[in-house]
């Protein structure tokens, strides 16, 4: 019997059906002690389960602002306690004291320091947080990874769909889509709500991204539009924004959990100690948090990579910005990049040239203060991290490629520079070089131009033939099947397609190929076979619009569509709409928002065809109206229709009115860190050499799971019978 009474509190604070909700997940309980996220995330699951829809949401919430005022309560305690008179740690003894002499000397100030921290923390949390402090909302690995990949909002877009909150489903389902773009389930109930009466365009606002990235974007926007006077505020608010996330970030790296980590750790090491090395190993923890920060700020939601030197690439525009107005400022952050890279040849030559202008030289003209105490606190962070690298065996992965070779020990240097070397591999698929002109393709044999963009009556559109032999298209069809009769497909689960009730739709993408090639549910050959098609397709896409700029795959789905029997009669609809693949296609006006749920980095489309023993499904283009159509493609194996993802090039496809139609859409993106690291992680795992019979493999598959897969685990637990997943 789930704890109905523990719910009642909770559904007072919800306002009644009908009345208006404030944006966002608003605190429902302000000024009263925060609860255990654990605890309230597993009630409001239970509820979910129990199809209690008004407590799951406000348990659910709840379980967000506990966490959140967790961080909050940590940030400011620490920075609190920090500031206490006599709250400075004593510093270390140098190498020239002697043994006993230093340890006489310092031991007894740092431990007193350490209870004096400990003390004011204790009271500040319990404070904050209510009797127990922040040991009593203690968050575990699991949750947190639950939280990161923002679970909560997927059981709460569904609740809130059956409360007939329609405004706040959207913003749920966008707020977890953003962090999982590649969730097709989630992507299926996205395109649901787009068609639903009651959900308007800014319904679709994420409730959990750090402003900076907003700010960050804005500012990049109107750089790009040569808008230097309306950048710089949006940069400089990125800027201390993503400082004040980072302080946020290591501010959790003192939290229980990572006290819980390094146990752990040395537990799984076999590592054994006393007091001194207990400490140590609980600071390297820390330590070893804290350096990663950065990445982490760095990192958008959804993505699994940062993106490159964040914060010295702020400051390159800021002072690129500021040399247009104000020198002063363009100086102070000119000298703020060369804290990170003093040798840095472009950075010298823009600080000579503002000197110049600026004249005789101006006292106090310096770096900026919060980066110099960024540098300066990292710098001495990663000393201690190297020291215990190279004394202790401790390891440390460091995340930034300005750390001086100075602060790197000797005997670490070379093992770090062949680390630091497989890098790039190890985050992308190798690029061959690119190909210097189209006709270059033709070099790959039985490959031609079939119709060009003249011949297509439109723009960056192409048709090639000669890509996969028939043998291979045997081969990916083969590989489609046996997934599909394992019941291990990655989409849609062989139900009806998203787009039309008459067909049924299958999905594969290249990483499940390559688990269920690994457990040996479908062939390596077929699994093999599709990765080295997609850099196929990937090479020749670039070879023909974009010799001079390297393209990236972003995402490869190995796609089929059947005709439901009995259901074709007087058919009208399509097989999938017209669309664009970058942006939000309005027929009304014409026009294509780039913006999301549209996957705005998308650069290129292309559909190659396995087979042509079907009725229907050809792809057509249309005009922006999407009503008048220039042209369209016959399917048939081993052909590549290819396009730019833009406005240009709206298209859909033809109803598939008999038979199965299959097909390996990928998507380009100039961006690499757009990049489908999906497609390394299989690379690696069919790489990996076999399994002994009987070990086990574990799941790589970085998707979470949808709610109905995690609900059946809490029925089972709870001995009820399993619910139907309503549709949307």
């Amino acid at each position: 019997m789930f704890r109905l009474l523990q719910w009642l509190p909770l559904l007072l604070l919800l306002p009644p059906p009908g009345s208006p909700e404030p944006p966002g997940l608003a605190p429902l309980s302000a000024g009263a002690p925060p609860q255990a996220p654990d605890l309230l995330y597993a009630d409001g699951l239970r509820a979910y389960a129990a199809g209690a829809w008004a407590p799951a949401v406000a348990l659910l919430r709840e379980a967000l602002r506990s966490r959140a005022a967790l961080g909050r309560a940590r940030l400011d305690c620490g920075a609190r306690c920090a500031a206490e008179p006599g709250a400075a740690l004593p510093a270390s003894p140098g190498p020239d004291s002697g043994p006993g002499a230093a340890r006489g000397a310092w031991e007894p100030l740092l431990l007193r320091a350490a209870l004096r921290r400990a003390e004011c923390l204790t009271q500040c949390g319990a404070r904050r947080l209510g009797p127990g402090g922040a040991a009593r909302l203690r968050v575990g690995s699991a949750l947190q990874d639950a939280f990161r990949r923002r679970e909560p909002y997927n059981y709460l877009q569904r609740a809130y769909y059956q409360l007939k909150k329609l405004d706040l489903a959207a913003a749920a389902a966008h707020t977890f889509f953003v962090a999982n773009p590649t969730h097709l389930q989630m992507r299926e109930d996205m395109a649901k709500y787009r068609r639903m009466s009651g959900v308007r365009p800014q319904s679709f606002r994420d409730l959990e991204t750090p402003p900076y990235w907003a700010a960050y974007d804005t500012g990049l926007e109107l750089l790009g539009h040569q808008e230097a006077a309306l950048a710089l505020p949006w940069l400089e608010e990125a800027l201390q924004e993503s400082l004040a996330q980072v302080e946020s970030c290591r501010a959790g790296c003192e939290g229980p959990e990572e006290q819980q980590k390094a146990e752990e750790e040395a537990e799984g090491t076999g590592s054994s100690g006393g007091l001194y090395e207990a400490i140590a190993g609980h600071w390297i923890g820390v330590l070893r948090c804290r350096q990663r920060c950065v990445g982490d700020t760095a990192t958008r939601p959804g993505r699994s990579f940062p993106v490159p030197d964040f914060l010295p690439s702020q400051l390159r525009r800021l002072h690129e910005a500021h040399a247009q107005g104000n020198l002063s400022q363009a100086v102070e952050n000119v000298l703020s990049v060369l804290l990170f890279y003093p040798e840095d040849e472009a950075a010298r030559k823009a600080l000579d040239q503002y000197q110049a202008q600026l004249g005789e030289p101006r006292p106090g003209l310096g770096p900026r203060e919060d980066i110099q105490r960024f540098v300066l606190r990292s710098l001495g962070e990663k000393r201690q991290l190297y020291y215990a690298m190279e004394h202790l065996g401790a390891s440390f992965k460091d995340p930034d490629p300005w750390t001086p070779a100075a602060f790197i020990p000797e005997a670490l240097r070379e093992k770090l520079r062949e680390d630091q070397e497989k890098t790039p591999w190890d985050r992308e698929p190798p690029q061959p070089k690119p190909l210097t002109h189209w006709k270059d393709v033709l070099l790959l044999e039985g490959v031609t131009l079939t119709q060009d963009a003249r011949q297509l009556n439109g723009s960056e559109r192409a048709v090639l033939d000669g890509l996969l032999t028939p043998a291979e298209c045997r081969v990916l069809l083969q590989l489609a099947k046996d997934a599909a009769e394992s019941g291990a497909r990655s989409g849609y689960q062989g139900r009806r397609s998203p787009h039309t009730p008459h067909e049924r739709f299958e999905g594969l993408t290249v990483l499940k190929a390559a688990q269920l090639a690994r457990a040996g549910v479908v062939g390596s050959q077929g699994a093999q076979l599709l990765l080295e098609v997609s850099e196929r397709v990937r090479s020749l896409t670039q070879a023909y619009f974009s010799p001079d700029r390297p393209l990236h795959l972003s995402f490869t789905h190995l796609v089929c569509r059947s005709a439901i029997e009995g259901e074709q009669a007087q058919r009208m609809d399509l097989s999938h709409p017209v669309h664009a693949d970058n942006c939000v296609l309005d027929p009304d006006t014409g026009e294509c928002w780039r913006e999301p749920p549209a996957y705005t980095y998308r650069d290129y489309s292309g559909l190659l065809y396995l087979n042509d023993d079907f009725q229907g499904g050809h792809l057509f283009f249309t005009e922006p109206n999407a009503l008048t159509v220039t042209a369209q493609v016959r399917p048939r194996c081993g052909r590549l229709v290819a396009f730019s993802s833009g406005v240009e090039n709206p298209h859909g496809v033809w109803a598939v009115t008999r038979g199965r139609r299959c097909s390996l859409a990928l998507w380009h993106t100039w961006a690499p860190e757009h990049g489908e690291q999906e497609w390394t992680e299989a690379k690696e795992l069919l790489q990996e050499p076999e399994k002994e019979e009987g070990e086990g493999m574990p799941s790589r598959d970085p998707a979470p799971e949808p709610p109905s897969h995690r609900l059946q685990r809490v029925q089972d637990k709870a001995g009820k019978p399993p619910r139907v997943r309503e549709e949307l």
